[in-house]
């Protein structure tokens, strides 16, 4: 008992010493007077009286500051301190490949900086321990209007994500809407005289032609007909994926990855249902052809063989002219890439999932005197990214309208149809790019401007693979086929904390034995009952639980 007393009184006097040093200590909030909050009590108030924030930061050993800055000293940090009078302390910093374990070891000790950016099983962790504010009311006063626009956007989506027992434990992020999209080398169908393929038959015949008939010239059999990724499909915890086959998958109605409604109404995991195993059939056949990549599961890097010219179509979100296209384009500045929404289903629809718009959430401690702080220098950073770039942005949670993208290529399309002009589009924190898009896409996009082939685009433009992704990735966002469907839970249940990243693992790697032939097509069947088994069903029920 007195070792424990000693205990006690020793952390005792090192908050006592630590306060008489001038070190940042983490004071509860009734050793703070509110009586600041009356300078302050807006979303970019200045507060009276300078505000410390202890924050964690992971460092990544490769970046570079493009102006010589450090984490401790640079125009954010200053900016922040002059015009809301918070002092930015990093608590602690590692390495970024071991952030998420050194985050996990400070929830387990409750040994937490003031402000931090966790992931949802990090926030279900911490919300179960009370270790984190309720940050409802600070939400509703001091959260910008831009930032609660945001993250409205998502139609209560992301907030659903960060509420327990009706309380706002964390703010969501917010991320833009996007796809997987088929990029085809046009020239390449042009060539061969063949168009964009609509159905999954159609699909099979240009990969056929692809791999056949040497659309490259070159007199050897050496082309793919799609190149494909180690991911196959996305699920409902990931952001866009990129190379994979989830718009094969979705020509069958088959959505692996995402929960759907069965037959009852009762939530089922959509890569255990009947038309996942129809698909999975599909896309055996199909590299039994020699029309996948070969080398799915063993290829390194999937994007290698579009960098190299080797492959003519793979799935990709809009953002395929920033990656990987300008690689490609050194090779050869000719390979026209155009983006669609295709293959479609039976009825003529491109069908896609939804993906989580929420991947992190920003919590404060429990007792930290300002919740309210770290939302207003978010709040900050939205506002002000393009005054002040996006270099050591700390704690900072991210925010992009859903329909950024979509919205984005309206307004560009709208500057070169000469019916609105750059200067009818003001400056927004929200969509942050989109002033210098309508300023720059003129030197991007060469006349006629209804034409996106790549021989009438300006490769040379600084500007130009944010412009092109927009017009060619991104105006499949208005395709009249789009239909657009959500999941019916986006949550991390308890089980799956524990036991998701080997159901995970379960799945890719049954249903790529399957697609490779390692696999007989009825393993499907095992591979559901395994599924079930080894934590599934238990999940499913804490899924349908949650839907209650």
């Amino acid at each position: 008992m007195s070792k424990k007393l000693g205990i006690v009184l020793l952390a005792a006097s090192m908050v006592t010493i630590a306060a008489c040093s001038g070190k940042p200590g983490k004071p509860a909030a009734s050793e703070e007077a509110s009586s600041q909050l009356g300078s302050a009590a807006e979303p970019f108030g200045k507060y009276q009286n300078t505000v410390t924030l202890g924050i964690p930061y992971s460092v990544d050993p490769s970046f570079k500051s493009s102006k010589g800055e450090t984490p401790e000293n640079n125009v954010w940090k200053t900016a922040i301190k002059e015009n809301l009078n918070i002092d930015l302390v990093i608590d602690w910093q590692v390495a970024k490949d071991n952030f998420d374990q050194k985050m996990n070891l400070a929830i387990a000790s409750n040994d937490l900086p003031d402000a931090m950016i966790v992931n949802q099983v990090q926030l279900n962790r911490m919300v179960k321990a009370g270790e984190i504010e309720d940050l409802t009311a600070a939400y509703n006063q001091y959260a910008s209007p831009a930032v609660k626009r945001i993250i409205d956007s998502t139609d209560g989506l992301a907030m659903s994500q960060a509420t327990f027992d009706g309380k706002i434990m964390g703010i969501p992020s917010v991320t833009a809407e996007d796809f997987s999209w088929l990029w085809i080398r046009k020239d390449w169908l042009d060539k061969l005289g063949l168009q964009p393929p609509k159905t999954i038959e159609e699909l099979e015949k240009v990969a056929k032609a692809f791999v056949e008939q040497d659309p490259d010239g070159n007199g050897k059999a050496d082309t793919i007909g799609m190149a494909v990724g180690n991911g196959l499909f996305n699920d409902f915890t990931q952001g866009p994926p990129t190379f994979d086959l989830g718009g094969i998958f979705s020509a069958y109605n088959a959505y692996p990855g995402f929960w759907v409604k069965g037959a009852d109404g009762k939530p089922v995991y959509g890569s255990t249902m009947p038309e996942t195993k129809t698909a999975l059939a599909k896309l055996r056949d199909m590299y039994a052809q020699g029309l996948l990549d070969k080398e799915i599961g063993i290829r390194k890097a999937a994007e290698e063989v579009v960098i190299s010219g080797k492959a003519g179509m793979f799935f990709c979100g809009f953002f395929g002219g920033y990656w990987p296209l300008p690689s490609a384009w050194k090779n050869d500045p000719q390979a026209n890439w155009q983006a669609y929404a295709l293959p479609l289903d039976a009825t003529g629809k491109y069908n896609v999932m939804r993906t989580n718009p929420t991947n992190t959430f920003l919590v404060v401690r429990k007792g930290y005197a300002h919740p309210e702080a770290p939302i207003k220098m978010n709040n900050f950073y939205l506002r002000d990214e393009s005054k002040y770039g996006n270099e050591f942005m700390l704690a900072r949670n991210f925010f992009a309208p859903l329909d950024e993208i979509g919205f984005e290529v309206k307004a560009a399309q709208e500057v070169l149809a000469g019916t609105k002009k750059p200067e009818d589009f003001p400056d927004s924190s929200e969509y942050k790019l989109l002033n210098n898009t309508v300023k720059t896409i003129s030197k991007s996009k060469l006349k006629p401007y209804d034409q996106v082939d790549i021989q009438y685009w300006n490769q040379e433009d600084p500007d130009f693979m944010r412009a092109y992704s927009l017009l060619v990735g991104g105006r499949t966002h208005a395709d009249p086929n789009l239909n657009k469907l959500t999941s019916l839970s986006y949550n991390r249940t308890k089980t799956m904390e524990n036991k998701w990243s080997n159901l995970s693992k379960l799945e890719k790697e049954s249903f790529l034995k399957i697609i490779m032939g390692a696999a007989p097509i009825d393993s499907f069947d095992q591979f559901v009952q395994d599924w079930k088994k080894q934590g599934g069903d238990q999940v499913t029920a804490e899924i349908a639980e949650t839907m209650k």
